[in-house]
């Protein structure tokens, strides 16, 4: 049966509309992405298969090109389309961060952090400058790489620090073997670099570690700053 045939109230675009768009599933609202299914399945059927062959929605939007468009009915252009939706929510919650102070949306700044290093096979250090209100100066890719102690000079994350005049900052980085355990290195390095900050009065609010999946692990909640 055709989702045109279906009740009006089930209908994906019509339950939105009339419910907003946190009253649909997953699935609903992938088939609104997807607008048509392929022959034997409608598009919220195709929408079940894809989460059930990737396993969850996040690994779906992370899916390389390649796994993406080897789904039949799926494609390059999909794809394509997908990565500007996942680029379109890091920039609204960008302007969130920027607009209003990170102590006020502590989950904007996990849920940016998530789409933002989530997704990466490799570690990646990331550093957010923060103005004198906590809002969002300028986020910025230090270091890609296995991350020890001496592969982010404290030298440099104060020189960008100060040169952005900022009068705080939130580390992260990402552990793409999904464990979210802060290891020996990632405590040393948080405590290198918040000396080193502190010396020009610049603090270090919290260290973020983002695994593949899950929730990110803040430092300051584990009482480790």
């Amino acid at each position: 049966m055709a989702i045109t045939d279906w009740p009006e109230n089930e209908r994906p675009r019509e339950k939105l509309l009339d419910s907003g768009a946190h009253a649909l599933s997953d699935a609903e609202l992938l088939a609104l992405f997807l607008r048509v299914g392929i022959r034997g399945q409608t598009a919220v059927d195709l929408a079940r298969s894809l989460l059930h062959r990737f396993g969850s929605l996040t690994r779906l939007c992370n899916a390389s090109a390649q796994d993406f468009a080897a789904v039949p009915g799926m494609g390059l252009a999909k794809y394509a389309q997908l990565q500007a939706v996942m680029e379109l929510a890091r920039r609204a919650l960008s302007e969130q961060m920027s607009e209003r102070s990170l102590f006020d949306s502590p989950s904007t700044v996990r849920d940016w952090l998530q789409l933002h290093l989530g997704h990466l096979a490799h570690e990646t250090f990331c550093i957010l400058l923060l103005d004198a209100r906590n809002r969002l100066i300028r986020a910025v890719d230090l270091f890609r790489g296995t991350l020890t102690q001496t592969s982010v000079y404290p030298r440099e994350v104060v020189k960008l620090a100060l040169g952005v005049n900022a009068a705080a900052v939130i580390l992260a980085h990402n552990h793409p073997s999904g464990a979210a355990e802060p290891s020996n290195a990632d405590e040393m390095l948080t405590r290198t670099l918040r000396d080193a900050l502190g010396l020009v009065d610049i603090r270090v609010l919290d260290h973020f570690i983002v695994p593949a999946h899950g929730r990110p692990l803040s430092f300051a909640e584990r009482g480790l700053l």
